[in-house]
């Protein structure tokens, strides 16, 4: 399957806090066909928008460090709900905690279209 009919019809979150990488994201993803939910800069704002959200969510990008803050709270949320998500940061994979180290991690930098062979594809990392 292509990379445009993967995230077709799909809504993604993107938490980054990087302006012009969250940027690429959002227009490579919707490009792509996908509805683009922020993106959001923080934690709190990542997660006020998952309190809030009663719309249905198809998979997630997380930076790990946003604004000095990890973003782990979210992604247990997210996992909570069955969310698939990637992480998306220059931190190495021992960043994370052993509770989620099983989730696909790119180091940046990484291509859009990449992360979303990862989250939605047949890859099993980027």
């Amino acid at each position: 399957m292509t990379r445009s009919r993967l995230m077709e019809g799909r809504t993604v979150l993107v938490v980054e806090d990087e302006y012009f990488i969250a940027e690429d994201m959002r227009r490579t993803f919707e490009q792509s066909g996908a509805r683009v939910i922020g993106p959001v800069g923080s934690v709190e704002d990542a997660l006020a928008l998952l309190s809030g959200a009663p719309e249905r969510i198809d998979g997630a990008v997380l930076d790990i460090n946003l604004r000095q803050t990890m973003v782990f709270p979210v992604a247990d949320l997210l996992r909570q709900r069955g969310v698939p998500f990637v992480f998306a940061s220059g931190y190495e994979r021992t960043a994370i905690p052993e509770r989620l180290r099983d989730t696909i991690h790119c180091e940046k930098p990484v291509e859009a279209a990449r992360l979303a062979d990862a989250l939605f594809g047949e890859a099993v990392g980027c």
